[in-house]
């Protein structure tokens, strides 16, 4: 169930309450392909997919081809701001956002930038009046959306509270780094409870807070479950960190030693050669397995790493759709 719903929660921010145009199987398998690519942070690799949907009109697309332009150049340039305001054309909330944060971007600074559709006040405007009206209607995503918008930490709250996962994330990471008036003791239930929450509404980084948080305690069963929760939902950092821990390098959990899946689960990265620094900690770690490996051993993980990679979600680093 969790893997189902930390899949699910992968490509929350891919949807969007607005009916777009319907794509063919061919554009639709693209949009996957480029989102997927997104998330691993292979932004370059990403572009030719996510503009074969964005030329279709699938607003979605245009706004992650909007981000994944803008991360290849560091900045936003002309071409990046032609598909948010595609994208918000199509009342997308999020390139909305994106448009209404460009007021000091390097893109304004050069003059690199056609004229705009809208100045960046009257796209923060227009996200607002959307967002609050769904917001008022129950809609948790539109609340951590009029957070973003405002900076008003009672929206966050509010969309913690509906059940958003993203949001419990960062309330307990709020909560953790300071923020709100507590005691001690009851500010350290505070953040545990909201990640607890975010956790078992499948958000993989959420998994991790509270596995570590079991840790500490001395809980190291409660530690090894949530770890594998977030491997099983294809988290990369802790796909790497639980093949780690299966091949004893090091042992530091307890976990039985399983080199084959171990192996597989490390061999299975390789594929992420973007950002993140999986690529550095692939090479290093495993020749290091192999070596207590042998032939057919290695034969064998590479099979389980392909059945593996076949059955669960693609990995994924879980980045933040509304980026910076």
């Amino acid at each position: 169930m969790l893997i189902k719903m930390a899949f699910t929660l992968l490509m929350l921010f891919t949807l969007n309450c607005y009916a777009g145009i319907e794509l063919t199987t061919e554009q639709s398998s693209a949009k996957k392909t480029g989102i997927i690519l997104y998330n691993q942070y292979k932004a370059t690799s990403a572009i030719p997919f996510l503009t074969t949907a964005a030329e279709a009109g699938d607003h979605e697309a245009q706004y992650y081809l909007g981000e994944a332009l803008r991360k290849k150049n560091h900045y936003m340039n002309k071409e990046a701001k032609k598909w948010y305001e595609a994208s918000a054309g199509q009342n997308d909330l999020y390139a909305m956002i994106q448009l209404g944060r460009i007021e000091h971007d390097m893109c304004e600074i050069s003059s690199d930038c056609p004229p705009s559709q809208k100045q960046p006040i009257e796209w923060l405007n227009q996200a607002k009046k959307i967002a609050q009206e769904k917001a008022e209607a129950g809609d948790a995503e539109a609340m951590y959306i009029m957070y973003e918008i405002t900076l008003d930490d009672t929206w966050l709250e509010k969309s913690a509270s509906a059940g958003n996962a993203f949001a419990q994330y960062w309330m307990a990471v709020s909560i953790k780094q300071g923020d709100g008036f507590f005691l001690p003791w009851k500010r350290s239930e505070a953040f545990e409870k909201w990640f607890k929450l975010s956790a078992e509404g499948g958000y993989p980084k959420s998994m991790m807070e509270y596995a570590a948080i079991l840790y500490e305690r001395g809980d190291i069963e409660g530690f090894r479950n949530w770890n594998e929760q977030a491997a099983l939902a294809s988290y990369a950092t802790t796909v790497f960190g639980y093949g780690s821990d299966l091949a004893h390098e090091p042992d530091t959990f307890g976990y039985p030693l399983d080199l084959i899946k171990g192996y597989a689960l490390i061999y299975w990265l390789s594929e992420l050669d973007g950002g993140g620094g999986m690529k550095e900690n692939v090479e290093y770690t495993l020749p290091r397995i192999a070596a207590k490996m042998t032939a057919e051993q290695i034969e064998a993980a590479k099979k389980f790493s392909k059945e593996w990679a076949a059955s669960h979600p693609p990995l994924s680093f879980f980045p933040d759709k509304l980026s910076r």
